[in-house]
């Protein structure tokens, strides 16, 4: 007996109260439950590690179950028989946000929610549901109930590593896991004695041991009393803003994460093919006269990640070998791929040049061709199931070149330019950083707290324009095998491309701007013996220092602007110069960059305040004799990006109104 699906649908009711998107019409919300029964024998479902070891039903089956959310056309013939997966970036909705300019929100119900409309007005059916099997319920994300597997009816015990890094004074204790959305590995033991805790400043600082007796397992009651707890951290000192404070103990019965991929792969395949669930619950977007037809995902950092973890170990083939997506858009997902299926794995970290820089998302093989390894001589690639492999989009900031090794994507490891892959393409957003909310003023919590400890103000240029257009790109390279425009990303042979350092003698010298020019470099790591079979045992992983993968930016323009990629009208006609960089706050290990924050500096009015400043930069007053001659500029920009097949018409208009709208020059 193979998978068994059954649905339970809790709500169905009108989206955005009912409003119309065009010849689509209205659509409707629907969110349950999907119960899994997965045959661990099978040979489709070996790879996912411990689930031979997990408990199973009456019939042998493991079981688990997920949440789900759907938005589709109340008609699917009117639709245009296309489901867009979007993978939840640690439980949160994302795809709305950023391809329809709208509201974010975990519950997407109201008018706000479908933003400009652009994906309703296209006819997608929008799926969501869990696949991150240790996040936390709240706030409406998405998670998983999965199983804890045992070994001859013991519990399994292994090593897990966690890192801290505090950005405000007086925190004392912390889940083990970092945070309050993920759950954390409980201790096998309240001994500090069996554990390490450690601090140093900066990544590759000696670790400096904190002594047993000034930690315990444990957190501070908001009235000051200390309780034992096998899955908080309390330091008698407190965490020190800045540090890296690592942490390995011995954990106790991890889920099987795993189970992730296998929840997305048979939930997509049951809705591209089924008529109803083992129960007969029909499927919601089966159609007799309207059959969805194709299925893409679209992911953005840890989903992105996600999406090339589950291509690259296999998981696009469906049980019966057919393909699961027939496209897929991973966004800002750098060279990395996501750590899930393995024994106590953390999908939820991932390196940076200052924090994780060790966590194994980052490993060979980066790119979608297959590359041989020049350490370990294996021949590996993303792409390398021609029959099942889907058409890959894939779209990263200047961030991801900075500090996520977004150059691994497109270059062999002399650093040069790979020949385009037939299914793959890839394009740098210049000068964009990581997270290019489309919406000023209305980030995230998370968002907004990270980018109040940054040393200078966030990037604040939005790519969703970009991204829609792609989409569509997408869209007409699987329906119409019409290829998308070619891959623009640095390369060395214009010399676009260009090592980190080199970039400190181009950058223009900003009045009071400072950066290290360092980026996330990568090498070779031992993770253990039994790292293939899903178990970390090396904790902390060695680094190999002597085996290192090169890394390359773009170069930048006289005003600090990136050369290479696709270049926005905020670029093109820039009045600032905007970074994939930013730098911590002094006295918060001040030399080490912030991660995937960007940055921002205008540029002078005039040229008299140009000039008192001691700012190399031309003004505004300098580039542009007046507001008619930067709205001109714009207009050329954009038309040239439609005419490249890279914007779309609608978003031409949207920044020829934005350039109208400018207020700087009101004021000269």
């Amino acid at each position: 007996m193979d998978t068994q699906i059954r649905l339970q649908i809790v709500n169905r009711e009108p989206f955005a109260n009912g409003a119309l998107f065009g010849d689509v019409g209205s659509y409707e919300c629907i969110s349950g439950t999907v119960l899994f029964s997965v045959n661990p024998e099978n040979p489709t479902n070996a790879s996912i590690v411990d689930l031979n070891l997990a408990p199973t039903n009456s019939e042998g089956l493991v079981e688990f179950s997920t949440d789900f959310y759907m938005l589709k056309p109340l008609f699917l013939d009117r639709g245009n028989g296309t489901l867009i997966y979007d993978v939840n970036n640690r439980g949160n909705k994302r795809l709305l946000q950023f391809m329809n300019d709208a509201v974010h929100s975990n519950k997407p119900m109201l008018a706000e929610h479908a933003g400009n409309g652009y994906l309703m007005r296209r006819g997608y059916s929008i799926v969501w549901s869990g696949w991150q099997g240790d996040l936390s319920s709240g706030d409406h994300r998405l998670t998983m109930h999965l199983p804890i597997p045992s070994h001859n009816s013991q519990p399994i015990k292994g090593l897990v590593r966690s890192e801290f890094i505090v950005d405000t004074q007086d925190v004392f204790s912390l889940p083990l896991s970092g945070n309050s959305y993920t759950d954390s590995y409980s201790t096998a033991s309240l001994d500090t004695s069996s554990a390490s805790l450690t601090y140093r400043e900066y990544e590759e600082d000696e670790r400096i041991p904190i002594k047993p007796a000034e930690w315990i397992f444990g957190y501070q009651e908001t009235d000051g009393q200390i309780v034992p707890s096998d899955q908080h951290c309390y330091l008698r000192s407190g965490f020190k803003p800045g540090l890296i404070y690592e942490l390995i103990y011995t954990a106790i019965n991890p889920p099987v994460l795993g189970l992730g991929f296998l929840g997305v792969r048979d939930l997509i395949w049951f809705l591209k093919s089924e008529k109803a669930d083992a129960n007969q619950i029909p499927n919601p977007l089966y159609s007799k006269d309207a059959p969805v037809e194709r299925a893409y995902a679209w992911g953005r950092s840890q989903s992105g990640r996600f999406l090339r973890e589950f291509v690259y170990q296999g998981y696009n083939a469906a049980p019966n070998q057919q393909k699961v997506f027939d496209g897929i858009f991973p966004h800002v997902a750098g060279g990395g791929r996501v750590c899930l299926n393995y024994r106590f794995a953390q999908p939820g970290r991932f390196p940076l040049k200052h924090a994780e820089h060790l966590y194994p998302s980052d490993q060979f093989p980066f790119a979608y061709s297959v590359l041989t390894d020049p350490f370990s001589d294996i021949e590996d690639g993303i792409l390398k199931r021609p029959e099942t492999d889907p058409l890959v989009i894939h779209t990263q900031t200047s961030s991801e070149y900075w500090d996520r090794r977004g150059s691994l994507v497109h270059t062999d490891f002399n650093g040069n330019a790979l020949p385009e892959n037939e299914k793959a393409r890839v394009f740098l957003f210049a000068s964009s950083q990581h997270f290019a909310d489309p919406l000023p003023g209305n980030l995230d919590p998370l968002v907004a707290e990270i980018a109040g400890h940054t040393r200078y103000k966030p990037n604040p240029l939005n790519s969703t324009p970009l991204l829609r257009a792609l989409l569509d790109r997408l869209d007409q390279w699987v329906r119409k095998e019409t290829s998308p425009p070619s891959s623009r990303v640095p390369v060395l042979s214009d010399e676009s491309a260009v090592k980190a350092n080199q970039i400190r003698d181009k950058f223009p010298s900003i009045p009071g701007v400072f950066c290290s020019f360092l980026i996330n470099r990568v090498h070779f790591q031992d993770h253990g013996s039994n790292f293939k079979e899903g178990i970390l045992e090396q904790e902390p992983p060695i680094e190999l220092l002597d085996k290192e993968y090169p890394i390359y930016v773009s170069q930048v323009d006289d005003d600090g602007n990136e050369i290479a990629g696709i270049r926005t009208p905020d670029v093109t006609v820039a009045l600032a110069t905007y970074t994939g960089w930013n730098m911590r706050l002094p006295g918060y290990a001040e030399n080490a960059p912030t991660g995937t924050t960007g940055s921002y500096f205008p540029f002078s009015l005039s040229k008299a305040e140009r000039l008192a400043n001691a700012d190399p930069r031309l003004s505004v007053q300098e580039r542009f004799s007046s507001k008619d001659q930067y709205i001109k500029a714009v207009v050329q920009a954009a038309r040239e990006l439609h005419k490249d097949g890279l914007l779309l018409q609608e978003d031409v208009d949207r920044y020829i109104a934005s350039a109208r709208k400018t207020p700087i020059f009101d004021t000269l």
